[in-house]
Protein backbone atom coordinates (compact mmCIF):
# COMPACT_ATOMS: atom_id res chain seq x y z
CA UNK A 1 0.00 0.00 0.00
CA UNK A 2 1.19 3.50 -0.89
CA UNK A 3 0.93 6.48 1.46
CA UNK A 4 1.71 10.08 0.59
CA UNK A 5 3.19 12.02 3.51
CA UNK A 6 3.47 15.80 3.46
CA UNK A 7 6.00 18.04 5.24
CA UNK A 8 5.30 20.94 7.56
CA UNK A 9 6.77 24.36 8.20
CA UNK A 10 10.55 24.55 8.10
CA UNK A 11 10.89 22.53 4.88
CA UNK A 12 10.64 25.60 2.64
CA UNK A 13 13.51 26.79 0.44
CA UNK A 14 13.76 29.45 -2.25
CA UNK A 15 13.22 27.94 -5.69
CA UNK A 16 11.22 24.91 -4.51
CA UNK A 17 8.71 23.76 -7.09
CA UNK A 18 10.04 25.96 -9.87
CA UNK A 19 11.40 23.05 -11.90
CA UNK A 20 8.07 21.24 -11.53
CA UNK A 21 6.12 24.31 -12.65
CA UNK A 22 8.44 24.77 -15.64
CA UNK A 23 8.15 21.12 -16.67
CA UNK A 24 4.53 20.19 -15.94
CA UNK A 25 1.38 22.22 -16.71
CA UNK A 26 -0.50 20.76 -13.74
CA UNK A 27 2.16 22.06 -11.36
CA UNK A 28 2.12 25.50 -12.99
CA UNK A 29 -1.67 25.55 -12.67
CA UNK A 30 -1.43 24.76 -8.95
CA UNK A 31 0.85 27.74 -8.36
CA UNK A 32 -1.49 29.97 -10.39
CA UNK A 33 -4.48 28.84 -8.28
CA UNK A 34 -2.52 29.48 -5.12
CA UNK A 35 -1.46 32.96 -6.23
CA UNK A 36 -5.08 33.98 -6.73
CA UNK A 37 -6.23 32.51 -3.41
CA UNK A 38 -3.32 34.02 -1.50
CA UNK A 39 -3.97 37.46 -2.94
CA UNK A 40 -7.62 37.25 -1.88
CA UNK A 41 -6.75 36.14 1.66
CA UNK A 42 -4.01 38.75 1.97
CA UNK A 43 -6.56 41.42 1.17
CA UNK A 44 -8.15 40.80 4.57
CA UNK A 45 -4.95 41.77 6.39
CA UNK A 46 -2.43 43.16 3.90
CA UNK A 47 1.19 42.01 4.12
CA UNK A 48 3.30 45.08 4.70
CA UNK A 49 5.79 45.75 1.94
CA UNK A 50 5.15 42.63 -0.14
CA UNK A 51 1.56 43.07 -1.31
CA UNK A 52 2.70 43.63 -4.90
CA UNK A 53 4.47 40.24 -5.13
CA UNK A 54 2.66 36.98 -5.72
CA UNK A 55 3.18 33.89 -3.61
CA UNK A 56 4.93 32.08 -6.45
CA UNK A 57 7.31 35.00 -7.02
CA UNK A 58 8.54 34.79 -3.44
CA UNK A 59 8.72 30.98 -3.59
CA UNK A 60 10.70 30.94 -6.83
CA UNK A 61 12.85 34.04 -6.35
CA UNK A 62 13.03 34.78 -2.63
CA UNK A 63 14.44 36.41 -0.66
CA UNK A 64 14.67 33.68 1.95
CA UNK A 65 13.67 35.96 4.81
CA UNK A 66 10.34 36.69 3.10
CA UNK A 67 9.69 33.01 2.42
CA UNK A 68 10.40 32.20 6.08
CA UNK A 69 7.57 34.46 7.28
CA UNK A 70 4.95 32.14 8.71
CA UNK A 71 2.06 33.49 6.65
CA UNK A 72 4.19 33.00 3.51
CA UNK A 73 5.89 29.74 4.39
CA UNK A 74 2.72 27.80 5.19
CA UNK A 75 0.85 28.42 1.90
CA UNK A 76 4.11 28.07 -0.01
CA UNK A 77 4.85 24.59 1.33
CA UNK A 78 1.23 23.56 0.87
CA UNK A 79 1.21 24.73 -2.75
CA UNK A 80 4.49 23.07 -3.64
CA UNK A 81 3.31 19.79 -2.07
CA UNK A 82 -0.02 19.84 -3.92
CA UNK A 83 1.68 20.76 -7.20
CA UNK A 84 3.98 17.77 -6.82
CA UNK A 85 1.08 15.44 -6.01
CA UNK A 86 -0.75 16.59 -9.14
CA UNK A 87 2.26 15.73 -11.24
CA UNK A 88 2.34 12.25 -9.73
CA UNK A 89 -1.39 11.83 -10.38
CA UNK A 90 -0.74 12.66 -14.01
CA UNK A 91 1.59 9.66 -14.16
CA UNK A 92 -0.90 7.38 -12.42
CA UNK A 93 0.68 7.49 -8.95
CA UNK A 94 -2.01 8.00 -6.31
CA UNK A 95 -2.05 7.23 -2.59
CA UNK A 96 -4.32 4.79 -0.77
CA UNK A 97 -3.96 6.85 2.43
CA UNK A 98 -2.37 10.20 3.32
CA UNK A 99 -0.91 12.03 6.31
CA UNK A 100 0.96 15.24 7.02
CA UNK A 101 3.13 16.73 9.73
CA UNK A 102 1.23 19.70 11.21
CA UNK A 103 0.78 22.05 8.22
CA UNK A 104 1.27 19.02 5.98
CA UNK A 105 -2.12 17.72 7.08
CA UNK A 106 -3.68 20.50 4.99
CA UNK A 107 -1.76 19.24 1.95
CA UNK A 108 -3.06 15.76 2.73
CA UNK A 109 -6.63 17.03 2.82
CA UNK A 110 -6.29 18.81 -0.52
CA UNK A 111 -4.98 15.63 -2.13
CA UNK A 112 -7.76 13.65 -0.45
CA UNK A 113 -10.37 16.12 -1.72
CA UNK A 114 -11.53 17.35 1.71
CA UNK A 115 -10.50 20.91 0.81
CA UNK A 116 -9.79 22.62 -2.49
CA UNK A 117 -6.37 24.15 -3.01
CA UNK A 118 -7.75 27.73 -2.93
CA UNK A 119 -9.62 26.99 0.31
CA UNK A 120 -6.52 25.53 1.92
CA UNK A 121 -4.18 28.31 0.75
CA UNK A 122 -6.45 31.02 2.13
CA UNK A 123 -6.90 29.14 5.39
CA UNK A 124 -3.23 28.40 6.06
CA UNK A 125 -2.28 31.95 5.16
CA UNK A 126 -4.60 33.09 7.95
CA UNK A 127 -3.39 30.22 10.18
CA UNK A 128 0.17 31.45 9.81
CA UNK A 129 -0.79 35.02 10.67
CA UNK A 130 -2.83 33.93 13.67
CA UNK A 131 0.03 31.80 14.97
CA UNK A 132 2.50 34.64 14.55
CA UNK A 133 0.17 37.06 16.33
CA UNK A 134 -0.55 34.71 19.24
CA UNK A 135 2.75 35.29 21.04
CA UNK A 136 4.85 38.49 21.08
CA UNK A 137 8.09 38.23 19.11
CA UNK A 138 10.86 36.82 21.26
CA UNK A 139 8.53 35.54 24.00
CA UNK A 140 8.29 31.92 22.82
CA UNK A 141 10.78 29.21 21.94
CA UNK A 142 11.10 25.62 20.77
CA UNK A 143 13.88 23.08 21.26
CA UNK A 144 14.56 19.53 20.10
CA UNK A 145 15.34 17.06 22.87
CA UNK A 146 17.39 14.14 21.55
CA UNK A 147 18.09 10.80 23.12
CA UNK A 148 15.10 10.84 25.46
CA UNK A 149 11.64 9.29 25.33
CA UNK A 150 8.36 11.15 25.62
CA UNK A 151 7.89 10.29 29.29
CA UNK A 152 11.26 11.75 30.26
CA UNK A 153 10.60 14.91 28.25
CA UNK A 154 7.15 15.30 29.81
CA UNK A 155 8.70 14.92 33.27
CA UNK A 156 11.30 17.58 32.45
CA UNK A 157 8.58 19.97 31.27
CA UNK A 158 6.42 19.35 34.33
CA UNK A 159 9.31 19.93 36.71
CA UNK A 160 10.62 23.02 34.90
CA UNK A 161 7.38 24.86 34.13
CA UNK A 162 7.23 26.96 37.32
CA UNK A 163 3.84 28.30 36.31
CA UNK A 164 4.83 28.99 32.71
CA UNK A 165 3.96 27.06 29.56
CA UNK A 166 6.31 24.34 28.31
CA UNK A 167 5.25 20.98 26.86
CA UNK A 168 6.05 18.40 24.17
CA UNK A 169 5.08 19.84 20.78
CA UNK A 170 6.28 17.25 18.26
CA UNK A 171 6.65 13.55 19.05
CA UNK A 172 8.73 12.87 15.97
CA UNK A 173 10.12 9.43 16.66
CA UNK A 174 12.36 7.40 18.94
CA UNK A 175 14.61 9.78 20.84
CA UNK A 176 13.37 12.96 19.17
CA UNK A 177 10.82 15.15 20.95
CA UNK A 178 10.41 18.87 20.34
CA UNK A 179 9.23 21.10 23.20
CA UNK A 180 7.57 24.51 23.02
CA UNK A 181 6.62 27.27 25.41
CA UNK A 182 7.93 30.49 26.88
CA UNK A 183 11.62 31.22 26.38
CA UNK A 184 12.57 30.79 30.03
CA UNK A 185 10.50 27.65 30.58
CA UNK A 186 11.90 25.96 27.46
CA UNK A 187 15.42 26.74 28.65
CA UNK A 188 14.72 25.28 32.09
CA UNK A 189 13.05 22.20 30.61
CA UNK A 190 16.04 21.64 28.36
CA UNK A 191 18.40 21.80 31.33
CA UNK A 192 16.20 19.45 33.32
CA UNK A 193 15.96 16.99 30.41
CA UNK A 194 19.75 16.83 30.19
CA UNK A 195 19.94 16.24 33.94
CA UNK A 196 17.46 13.38 33.56
CA UNK A 197 19.53 11.75 30.81
CA UNK A 198 18.72 13.38 27.48
CA UNK A 199 21.71 13.27 25.15
CA UNK A 200 21.34 16.73 23.65
CA UNK A 201 19.00 19.73 23.52
CA UNK A 202 19.03 21.90 20.40
CA UNK A 203 17.27 25.30 20.35
CA UNK A 204 15.26 25.71 17.13
CA UNK A 205 15.10 28.83 14.99
CA UNK A 206 11.34 29.36 14.81
CA UNK A 207 9.07 32.38 14.60
CA UNK A 208 6.63 31.17 17.28
CA UNK A 209 6.17 28.35 19.86
CA UNK A 210 3.88 26.08 17.85
CA UNK A 211 1.69 23.26 19.19
CA UNK A 212 1.45 24.37 22.80
CA UNK A 213 -1.06 26.21 24.98
CA UNK A 214 0.37 29.58 23.95
CA UNK A 215 -1.32 29.04 20.58
CA UNK A 216 -4.82 29.16 22.12
CA UNK A 217 -5.57 32.62 20.63
CA UNK A 218 -4.65 31.29 17.18
CA UNK A 219 -6.91 28.26 17.60
CA UNK A 220 -9.81 30.50 18.63
CA UNK A 221 -9.37 32.70 15.55
CA UNK A 222 -8.84 29.81 13.13
CA UNK A 223 -11.79 27.66 14.27
CA UNK A 224 -14.57 29.76 12.66
CA UNK A 225 -12.57 30.03 9.42
CA UNK A 226 -12.28 26.25 9.18
CA UNK A 227 -15.86 25.53 10.22
CA UNK A 228 -17.15 27.95 7.57
CA UNK A 229 -15.55 25.92 4.77
CA UNK A 230 -17.63 23.55 2.65
CA UNK A 231 -15.40 20.59 3.47
CA UNK A 232 -16.10 17.26 1.80
CA UNK A 233 -15.55 13.65 2.86
CA UNK A 234 -12.00 12.63 1.91
CA UNK A 235 -11.64 10.25 -1.03
CA UNK A 236 -8.94 8.34 0.87
CA UNK A 237 -8.41 8.16 4.64
CA UNK A 238 -6.37 10.92 6.27
CA UNK A 239 -4.40 10.08 9.41
CA UNK A 240 -4.71 13.07 11.75
CA UNK A 241 -1.54 14.31 13.39
CA UNK A 242 -3.36 15.18 16.62
CA UNK A 243 -4.23 11.60 17.55
CA UNK A 244 -3.22 9.29 14.66
CA UNK A 245 -6.88 8.50 14.06
CA UNK A 246 -8.37 7.96 10.62
CA UNK A 247 -10.54 10.78 9.29
CA UNK A 248 -13.09 9.62 6.71
CA UNK A 249 -15.71 12.37 7.11
CA UNK A 250 -15.54 16.14 6.68
CA UNK A 251 -16.64 17.24 10.15
CA UNK A 252 -14.13 15.20 12.16
CA UNK A 253 -11.40 16.15 9.67
CA UNK A 254 -12.00 19.86 10.27
CA UNK A 255 -12.14 19.44 14.04
CA UNK A 256 -8.78 17.64 13.96
CA UNK A 257 -7.25 20.57 12.08
CA UNK A 258 -8.56 22.93 14.75
CA UNK A 259 -7.28 20.81 17.64
CA UNK A 260 -3.79 20.44 16.18
CA UNK A 261 -3.01 24.16 16.64
CA UNK A 262 -2.41 23.72 20.39
CA UNK A 263 -1.90 19.95 20.57
CA UNK A 264 1.38 18.11 20.00
CA UNK A 265 2.06 16.50 16.62
CA UNK A 266 1.97 12.74 17.18
CA UNK A 267 4.14 11.84 14.20
CA UNK A 268 5.52 8.60 15.62
CA UNK A 269 1.97 7.41 16.28
CA UNK A 270 0.92 8.51 12.77
CA UNK A 271 3.61 6.34 11.18
CA UNK A 272 2.68 3.36 13.35
CA UNK A 273 -0.96 3.84 12.29
CA UNK A 274 0.01 3.94 8.62
CA UNK A 275 1.96 0.71 9.07
CA UNK A 276 -1.00 -0.96 10.80
CA UNK A 277 -3.20 0.04 7.88
CA UNK A 278 -0.85 -1.86 5.57
CA UNK A 279 1.41 0.87 4.21
CA UNK A 280 4.75 -0.39 2.94
CA UNK A 281 5.71 2.48 0.60
CA UNK A 282 5.91 6.06 1.85
CA UNK A 283 6.24 8.87 -0.68
CA UNK A 284 7.27 12.19 0.88
CA UNK A 285 5.65 14.68 -1.48
CA UNK A 286 6.89 18.26 -1.39
CA UNK A 287 10.03 20.06 -0.25
CA UNK A 288 12.66 18.45 1.94
CA UNK A 289 13.36 14.92 3.08
CA UNK A 290 12.92 15.21 6.86
CA UNK A 291 9.81 13.04 7.13
CA UNK A 292 11.41 10.18 5.24
CA UNK A 293 14.25 10.13 7.74
CA UNK A 294 11.79 10.04 10.64
CA UNK A 295 9.80 7.22 9.03
CA UNK A 296 12.99 5.20 8.57
CA UNK A 297 13.71 5.44 12.32
CA UNK A 298 10.17 4.36 13.19
CA UNK A 299 9.63 1.66 10.49
CA UNK A 300 13.04 0.44 9.40
CA UNK A 301 11.60 -1.94 6.80
CA UNK A 302 9.60 0.76 4.99
CA UNK A 303 10.29 1.75 1.40
CA UNK A 304 10.77 5.51 1.43
CA UNK A 305 10.68 7.74 -1.63
CA UNK A 306 10.68 11.47 -2.17
CA UNK A 307 9.13 13.57 -4.91
CA UNK A 308 9.99 17.24 -5.12
CA UNK A 309 11.59 17.72 -8.52
CA UNK A 310 11.44 16.25 -12.05
CA UNK A 311 14.57 14.21 -11.36
CA UNK A 312 12.72 12.22 -8.70
CA UNK A 313 9.93 11.12 -11.00
CA UNK A 314 11.34 7.98 -12.57
CA UNK A 315 12.23 6.29 -9.31
CA UNK A 316 8.87 7.12 -7.73
CA UNK A 317 6.81 5.93 -10.70
CA UNK A 318 8.80 2.71 -10.98
CA UNK A 319 8.66 1.90 -7.28
CA UNK A 320 4.98 2.75 -6.92
CA UNK A 321 4.08 0.70 -9.98
CA UNK A 322 5.77 -2.31 -8.40
CA UNK A 323 4.09 -1.65 -5.06
CA UNK A 324 0.65 -1.24 -6.62
CA UNK A 325 1.05 -4.50 -8.54
CA UNK A 326 1.62 -6.49 -5.38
Amino acid sequence: MIAFIFPGQGSQSVGMGRALADAYPEAAAAFAEADAAYATAAGDEPDEGIAARSLSEVVFEGPAEELMRTERAQPAILTMSVAASRVLAGFGVEPAIVAGHSLGEYSAHVVAGTLTLPEAVATVRRRGRYMQDAVPAGAGAMAAVLGADQALVQQACDEAAEGEVVSPANINGPGQVVIAGTVSAVARAGQRARALGARRVIPLSVSAPFHCALMAPAEARLAPNLRALSARAPRVPVVASVDAGLRREAGPAVEALIRQVCAPVQWEAVVHRLAREGVTTYVEVGPGTVLGGLVRKIQNDARILHFGSPGDLGAVVAACSISAAR
